[in-house]
């Protein structure tokens, strides 16, 4: 019986993969502050426009479709450009998608908002697509959980950061000013506010783009050190079973993950929980990206000692406990369960995202495209999230999606533990 060939060991990382590395990391954080906006903003539209929970959920949905619709295409562009030159190009499209919001705030028209923040998001797919594998390649592989929860880390900096700033900016004074009414002058106010929150997100992506465009040579020598698998084509992905059992795992995980955070406000807000006004409920949201920022710092060192199916399973199986526990009670107790969510998310994405580039058959490109295009789950579970709370005379219930999210990660979760990544099972080939 012939055995196979034994999985050749990666180039070792050249002098200028760690500040390459650094240099990357600053684009976890711009993209974590943009991605968590939607928060705040889902209920300033829901005020501003007068909208049902579900047509303002639209704005979650709005932006992660385009990971459906840009990931795969997103890939082949990679593999074309290159490393660098995709983060630039990724850049540039979400300042201009900033630049559309004030046009639609400015005639009224809502799809107009959803046009720009596709548009947003269509450059933070290209980034993302980019950047995971890029972070996981800067260094030793057995590492690479470890370094892609550190920089996930900085995107959840972004992420705590971006609900406070946005909430004070986005549900204060207008429409949201205390005893106010919706009229056409408390409405204008409300909407120049959104535009001065995007505005000014669009001067941090242009600045970002002017210190990656300057860090630009250290990154492709870095890159081209990692062993890039060069061009080659999105579609091999679908050949690779982990690849589409990861992409699975990050659609179920990102959609009940930004369900929670998109509806978070309103709950904290609602009678039954907190009762807070929405600009200190949004606050609040804070807390809940903010533990999953400390998660990510443990998780970071715990995953140089606890194999990373082991602590994936853990968490997941503590978040869809937690959400149960939401469910069933009412006031603080289903406040803080619901925010605690968070911490447990911590290592999910850049976990599931590692695991599943060590187990996939494809090149790295094409499956970090498909994990990519599997962001799609937060505008699809959210919606449904948005639905549940529309026929609902509570919040509470809208935590079965997550929940039942929470349970099939912990069924990817123990498939990993129980499975070798591809340079483990190349070693042990080779040690034969």
């Amino acid at each position: 019986m012939t055995q196979a060939a034994p999985t050749p060991p990666p180039p070792p990382p050249v002098k200028g993969s760690g500040l390459a590395f650094a240099y990357v990391t600053t684009l976890f954080f711009a993209w974590g502050f943009a991605t968590s906006l939607i928060d705040p903003l889902i209920a300033a539209v829901r005020r501003v426009f007068d909208l049902s929970f579900a047509e303002a959920t639209l704005t979650a949905s709005a932006w992660f479709i385009a990971y459906a619709v840009v990931s795969v295409p997103a890939a082949a562009l990679l593999g074309r450009l290159g490393y660098s030159r995709s983060i630039i190009a990724a850049l540039v499209v979400m300042v201009f998608g900033c630049l559309i919001v004030p046009v639609a705030t400015i005639v009224d028209w809502y799809p107009g908002v959803l046009i720009a923040l596709f548009v947003i998001a269509s450059g933070v797919t290209l980034l993302q697509v980019a950047a995971n594998p890029l972070v996981a390649a800067l260094g030793e592989p057995k590492r690479a959980h470890a370094r892609l929860n550190f920089s996930q880390f900085f995107n959840s900096l972004g992420t705590t950061v971006g609900p406070y700033l946005g909430s004070s900016i986005l549900l204060t004074g207008g429409v949201f000013a205390a005893g106010a009414v919706v009229t056409a002058a408390t409405r204008e106010e409300s909407l120049r506010s959104i535009d001065f929150a995007f505005l000014g997100l669009g001067a941090v992506f242009a600045l970002v783009a002017v210190f990656i465009f300057t860090a630009r040579k250290k990154i492709n020598a870095a890159a081209a050190s990692a062993g890039d698998a060069g061009v080659s084509s999105p579609l091999k992905a679908f050949t690779s079973p982990w690849a589409l059992f990861g992409a699975l795992a990050i659609f179920t995980y990102v959609g009940s993950e930004v369900t929670i955070g998109g509806l978070l406000t309103n709950f904290l807000a609602s009678d039954s929980i907190l009762g807070l006004p929405e600009a200190d409920a949004g606050r609040m949201v804070s807390l809940y990206w903010g533990g999953a920022m400390v998660g990510r710092f443990i998780g970071a060192l715990l995953l140089t000692r606890v194999r990373a199916g082991v602590l994936l399973t853990v968490n997941t199986a503590i978040a869809a406990l937690l959400c149960l526990v939401v469910t069933q009670t009412s006031g603080e107790t289903a406040a803080y369960a619901a925010i605690a969510v968070g911490f447990f998310n911590s290592i999910m994405f850049p976990t599931i995202f590692t695991i599943t580039l060590e187990r996939s058959g494809a090149p790295a490109p094409a499956t970090s495209g498909l994990l990519c295009t599997a962001i799609v789950g937060g505008a699809v579970l959210p919606w449904i999230g948005g639905m549940v709370a529309d026929a609902s005379a509570t919040l509470n219930p809208v935590f079965y999606v997550p929940l039942v999210g929470y349970l099939v990660l912990t069924v990817f979760a123990l498939g990993a533990a129980r499975t070798k990544a591809r340079y483990e099972a190349g070693a042990a080939a080779g040690g034969h």
